[in-house]
């Protein structure tokens, strides 16, 4: 009789903050990518609530925008037959790795990490919202007199890097320029494996989006795309009506040449015509080329109608859940329940295996 042999699919991990309105660079960034991966790999995507108390919340804030997150990914369409939603906090064992691993991070290494520089200097309410933070600068925690530093951000990394390794993940979805924030969690595999004479946990790899170039701020274009910016336009948010995207990209900066170029270091019209590309065939060079003696003006029409084509069926579908009540009072929970014991039957396995091989399992 001929053997079944049942497909075994790598393991995807990705997540995002709950703290406030995802927008154009989450959604071109991360969630479409994360469509692309359903059926391809074994997904899973965690709203990642613990990471958003590392600066200060409004409980009920907080709790609005779990509801809209989840909304969100359901909008943008993640297919909950194909992958699986959790909410951090529900699945203890990311806490209890993390304290793990914290127990063999050398401070060095995370005096190096940018997150707790970048968030506790900027007096921000918000986090950066999605798998990112690690860098190669240098800070101390004993040298910041910030309201904002704690622990809990200084330590960020590593619960970040528990996420990770708690599922065994084989692939972490990351652009080009953001390679470097799987280092740390590497290392720490490493140093796990290496200290307790194991190959217990996976090194895992970068899964490399090409396809969308960063996104970056309407109205700076050396500054990413951010829900914490200040300035509610030089952003899309995914909830925006159609009069506040046409808004924002008639106000997007450009400069003062009256050509459109495909020039990275034009940085603004570059940022736009990367948007463009995002929402059409065409490469930005070609959509430079064709509008190049068009004007800022007819440019910038064309690309709200293609921005609000994609966005504004996804921030009616977002309104419709969060003021639906069988979503409220039924749906959310069945889907975060779901998604909850799937991930807890993967992390509890992992952390059970974690305190066998430490000693703390009589």
């Amino acid at each position: 009789m001929k053997k079944v042999f049942k497909k075994v699919f790598k393991k995807v991990f990705s997540g995002v903050q709950p703290t406030g309105n995802l927008h154009l660079g989450n959604y071109l960034g991360a969630i479409t990518n994360w469509l692309d991966l359903q059926g391809q790999y074994q997904c899973l995507f965690g709203i990642m609530d613990l990471h958003a108390i590392t600066i200060r919340q409004d409980p009920k804030v907080l709790r609005a925008n779990i509801i809209q997150t989840l909304a969100t990914y359901l909008a943008c369409g993640l297919d909950l037959q194909k992958s699986k939603i959790f909410l951090q906090s529900q699945v203890p064992a990311h806490t209890q790795l993390a304290w793990v691993l914290a127990t063999i991070t050398p401070l060095g290494w995370l005096n190096r990490m940018t997150q707790f520089k970048d968030k506790a200097g900027s007096g921000s309410k918000a986090g950066s919202g999605d798998l990112e933070g690690y860098g190669d600068g240098s800070y101390n925690i004993a040298d910041n007199k910030d309201k904002n530093a704690n622990l809990g951000l200084y330590s960020y990394p590593v619960l970040m890097a528990s996420d990770i390794l708690l599922y065994q993940t084989d692939l972490v979805p990351v652009g080009d320029d953001q390679k470097q924030h799987l280092e740390l969690t590497r290392n720490l595999a490493l140093a796990f494996n290496n200290h307790f004479n194991c190959q217990y946990f996976k090194l895992p790899e970068p899964l490399i989006i090409k396809q969308n170039k960063r996104i970056m701020s309407l109205q700076d274009g050396a500054k990413k795309m951010s829900k914490s910016d200040p300035s509610e336009i030089s952003r899309i948010n995914l909830t925006d009506s159609v009069d506040e995207i046409v808004k924002k990209i008639k106000k997007a900066k450009t400069d003062s040449q009256t050509l459109i170029t495909y020039d990275e270091k034009r940085l603004e019209i570059f940022n736009l015509l990367n948007i463009f590309a995002s929402f059409s065939e065409k490469n930005p060079q070609e959509i430079a080329d064709h509008y190049a003696n068009s004007g800022y003006g007819k440019f910038k029409n064309d690309l709200a109608d293609l921005v609000v084509a994609k966005i504004e069926p996804i921030s009616q579908k977002i309104k419709e859940l969060i003021t639906d009540q069988s979503f409220l009072n039924q749906q959310l929970n069945n889907c975060l329940q779901d998604g909850q014991q799937y991930a807890q039957n993967i992390a509890s396995k992992t952390y059970d295996e974690v305190i066998q091989i430490i000693g703390l399992k009589l």
